[in-house]
Order: C-alpha cells, then sequence, then structure tokens
C-alpha cells in the first residue's frame, strides 16, 4: 500500500471515529445530569469514591465484583475530582470512552466480512443497544467488552491464518485475564477462546510439548491480574476477607423466584429480538466469501458462547445482564445488513435510536433524575451522625457528604432475601441491621412501595425501630408510584403527603 493509500484510509477511519464518537455522545447526553442512573453503578462509585479515602473493598466495603471495576471507578472519581465534580459525569465520560473504543473496534473486525456502511452500521447499532438494556451508564459489560473484542480479534487473526500463535494468544489471553478483573463472568468466554487456540495450534502440527507450553503461558497470563489482586490482600493480611467476597460467597446466595427470573428471561429476549431476527432471516453466514468464513464461524461460535454464558449465570433481574450478548451480534449481523437497502438501514438505525431515547425517558420518569435525587438528598441530609439508606439510591452517601454506617452499604445485601444469610454476606444481616441502627443513624432512607422480593426478617427490626425511636420527616416522590421515605430521630409530624401508616407497616 502506497503512502497516500495509508493516508487515504487513515482519514477515512478518523471520519469513521468522529461519526461514532458523536452517536455515543448525542444518544448517552440524556443520562449525563443524571446521578442516579443505576443503582449498581451510584455504588460502584461510592466504592470508588472511599477508595480514594483509603477504604479498601472486601475489608471496608463489602461486594462481589473484582477489583479492577472498582480501579475504573475510583479513576474516574479522582479525573472527576479534578475538575470539582463528584464523579457522576466523570464515570459516564469514562464509560463513553470504552463505548465508542468498542464501537471503533466493531466496524474494523466487520470489515473483514462486509462493505465499509455495513461495519459501520453494525458498530452504531452497538451502541444504540445499549440503552435498551441498562448499558447507557457504566456496567461492567460496558468497560470489559472492548477488552474481550480485542481477544476475540487475536483469536480471530490465528483461525484466519493471518498471525501468529504465539503473541495472539499472549494478545488475547491478556486480554481476557483484564476482563476477569472487571467480572468473573467473561471465563466461559476465555475458556473458549484458549482452546480454540489450542485447537489451531493442533491443526496447525505444532509439537505437543510446544504446545503444552504454549497453553501454560496463556493461562498465566490469564490468571495473572486476578491472582495479583489476591497476593496484594494476603499481603495485608486480608487473603480471606478476598476469597470470600469473589468467589466463596457466590454460593451463599439464594435463588430468585423462578417465575421473575424467567419473566426477565423473556424481556432480555424481546430486546433482543429484532437483532436476533436481523441474524435469523438475514442468515450472515451465506454471504460471507468463502476465504474469510473461517473467521465469521468463530464469531458464531463467540455468540453462542455469549450466550450460553449469560444463561448459564441464571439471573435476569435486570436486561444489563444480557449486555455481553449485543458485541458478537452485532458483528455476526453486520453482513446480513449490508444486503439491505440503505434507506432500510438508515430506518432501522433511527428506530432503535427512537426506541432508546424513550427507555431513557421512562426510566427517568420512573426512578427519578438528578432533581429527585437532589431533593432526596436535601431532605435526608444527616445533621449528626450517618444516614442509613436502608432501601433508595446508594448515591445518596455521596450527594450528603455522609459517612458509611456499615460494610454493607449497598442496599441489597441487607434488605433482600437472596442475601439473606452469613453464607452470602459474611455476617447475620438481623445482626448486623440491629448493630447500624443502635448507632442511631442521623436519617433514614426507606422506599415505598416495598420491594416484594425483601428480607422480612431485617424489614420487622427496622419497623421495630421506626416505630420507637423515628418519625417520618420527608417523602419525596421520584416518579408517578414510588415515594423515597426520610426518617429522622425523635418525635415529629409526619407530612400529609405521605403513604398512610398502616400501609407503612406491612411487610409483603
Amino acid at each position: 500500500m502506497s503512502t497516500g493509500q495509508q493516508w487515504g484510509q487513515a482519514r477515512r477511519q478518523g471520519g469513521v471515529l468522529l461519526v461514532l464518537t458523536l452517536v455515543a455522545l448525542v444518544v448517552r447526553a440524556r443520562t449525563f445530569g443524571n446521578p442516579v442512573i443505576g443503582f449498581d453503578e451510584q455504588f460502584y462509585l461510592l466504592v470508588g469514591e472511599r477508595m480514594l479515602h483509603g477504604a479498601w473493598p472486601y475489608i471496608d466495603i463489602f461486594d462481589r465484583k473484582p477489583i479492577g471495576l472498582f480501579l475504573l471507578y475510583a479513576g474516574a472519581r479522582w479525573l472527576g475530582g479534578l475538575f470539582g465534580g463528584a464523579g457522576f459525569l466523570a464515570y459516564k465520560l469514562v464509560a463513553t470512552g470504552f463505548v465508542i473504543a468498542t464501537a471503533f473496534g466493531i466496524q474494523r473486525v466487520a470489515r473483514r466480512f462486509t462493505g465499509p456502511g455495513a461495519a459501520v452500521a453494525a458498530a452504531i447499532l452497538y451502541i444504540l443497544w445499549l440503552d435498551l438494556m441498562e448499558g447507557e451508564g457504566g456496567q461492567s459489560p460496558v468497560f470489559y467488552n472492548a477488552l474481550m473484542l480485542i481477544a476475540a480479534s487475536a483469536v480471530m487473526r490465528v483461525v484466519e491464518r493471518q498471525g501468529r500463535l504465539l503473541p495472539c494468544g499472549v494478545a488475547a489471553m491478556a486480554s481476557v485475564g483484564v476482563a476477569l478483573q472487571i467480572k468473573y463472568s467473561v471465563l466461559p468466554e476465555g475458556v473458549v477462546f484458549g482452546c480454540i487456540l489450542l485447537w489451531q495450534g493442533w491443526r496447525a502440527r505444532v509439537a505437543p510439548v510446544r504446545l503444552v507450553g504454549l497453553a501454560l503461558v496463556w493461562v498465566s497470563l490469564a490468571l495473572l491480574p486476578t491472582l495479583m489482586a489476591f497476593g496484594v490482600y494476603a499481603a495485608a493480611g486480608q487473603g480471606q476477607a478476598w476469597l470470600f467476597a469473589n468467589f466463596l460467597s457466590v454460593g451463599g446466595q439464594a435463588a430468585r423466584p423462578l417465575a421473575d427470573e424467567l419473566e426477565g428471561l423473556v424481556t432480555c429476549l424481546g430486546i433482543l429480538s429484532p437483532l436476533l431476527l436481523v441474524i435469523g432471516f438475514g442468515r450472515p453466514w451465506r454471504h460471507v466469501p468463502a476465504e474469510q468464513r473461517e473467521g465469521f464461524h468463530f464469531l458464531l461460535l463467540w455468540l453462542a458462547v455469549a450466550s450460553a454464558a449469560v444463561l448459564l449465570y441464571g439471573r435476569f433481574g435486570s436486561p444489563h445482564y444480557a449486555l455481553p450478548i449485543i458485541l458478537p451480534a452485532v458483528l455476526v449481523a453486520a453482513p446480513a445488513l449490508a444486503r439491505w437497502r440503505r434507506g432500510g438501514t438508515a430506518a432501522f438505525v433511527l428506530a432503535i435510536f427512537a426506541s432508546g431515547q424513550i427507555v431513557l425517558a421512562l426510566s427517568e420518569r420512573t426512578k427519578g433524575g438528578a432533581t429527585e435525587a437532589n431533593a432526596v438528598a436535601q431532605a435526608a441530609t444527616p445533621a449528626r451522625g450517618c444516614l442509613y439508606v436502608y432501601d433508595g439510591y446508594p448515591a445518596l452517601y455521596m450527594l450528603t457528604h455522609s459517612c458509611l454506617p456499615s460494610k454493607w452499604v449497598f442496599p441489597g445485601h441487607l434488605n433482600t432475601q437472596d442475601e439473606a444469610s452469613r453464607a452470602a454476606i459474611g455476617v447475620d444481616p438481623v445482626a448486623e441491621i440491629r448493630r447500624i441502627l443502635a448507632t442511631r443513624p442521623g436519617a433514614i432512607v426507606d422506599d415505598y412501595p416495598r420491594f416484594a422480593f425483601g428480607n422480612r426478617a431485617t424489614r420487622a427490626v427496622l419497623h421495630e425501630v421506626l416505630a420507637r425511636d423515628y418519625h417520618l420527616a420527608a417523602c419525596s416522590p421520584t416518579g408517578p408510584s414510588r415515594v423515597r421515605l426520610v426518617y429522622r430521630p425523635g418525635p415529629g409530624r409526619v407530612p400529609d403527603h405521605c403513604p398512610s401508616a398502616s400501609a407503612l407497616a406491612a411487610i409483603p
């Protein structure tokens, strides 16, 4: 390729990057001013913020996510602090950067199998589909998808015989290793990628002894970040805390009702159905050049493994659990999109864009946005002591600049049935609730209507203490059918617009 051709290609790729950047900023802009778009990421940012003040995940604040995710949020919080912010915008911009990088990689990979227009359309669809599945902020797949795309691209080069086995395997397994420290759910994909590399080595007649050596190198690279994380905690005398939070506690979680999980699965399938229909009816594997079919078959296998991993995980309470499927799905769909007329592709893209914006608007209307969150924070700022959020926004700890009353500050760890045991969270939830309430929090936040899958035992303890020692000081609507309840110590007048005492006394 001549210098002129290289320059022309670089300009075209720069133009694609600019388009993807603009699309990502436009479709995610609605969330930038909202500090409460998702409970999970509110909590991740809280952990990241407290890490900057010396807190250690798993020791000072309990959760099961790997340390890499919290390091990302700590970095985003630090960046936000440089500009005087609380980190809410900063983490969304960092997440948007990962989305742009992933989308740019998607169009690069898709160009192997289809034309430039369909490749860019696939990349744009990835950005848009995130909004449909609670990926508009900083859920973990938003970050690790970029790493898994790097890994998949390296494996594909080996499959297509365009890359050497050792360096491509190193790149793939190193990327998987880092992704594992963002969320362990990428493990099945990583294992399959490793097996494919070994199979390609066997097909290339690599000597068995050398192949075993390569396997050891790749496995070591994949495990290295996790072993480093454990080593840091073990050196601090907290290896058991790390092991329990990252692995052992998972076995202590109780299953959610099957009907609820099936309903969530149907929801995920419904959201993904337009993309799956594009694949099913378009049969993209029929439109891939013969010399590229092995690489495309790898993409099909990746999609199957990602889907199986989501199903095996078995939790569908929120659409974001199915986010890992979007990445391989848009790649597989790209050759089918190339068969469409431009007008049809544009209409499809615009329909998904509009749907995503409607979902974001409805989500904010239902869960509340910046106005509602700030109103609750103003009502819940404690005059003394710590705030305690039994059920509500984890972001309130940051918005009120409160101290943390417990190691278990993610509300779901103490208020849901699936976490209602020492085996799940490392402490008896009832005993921990009693300990927290004994410290006399300066304000307590609860939610109404109650969560149907709530922990009745901890709810009963809370109700007893609130009835005896607190009064309902504020009721702040955060949607058409949801109210955040703020309790303060001592007697006081209950606002007129609050739910009735009998309704609040009921424990579902």
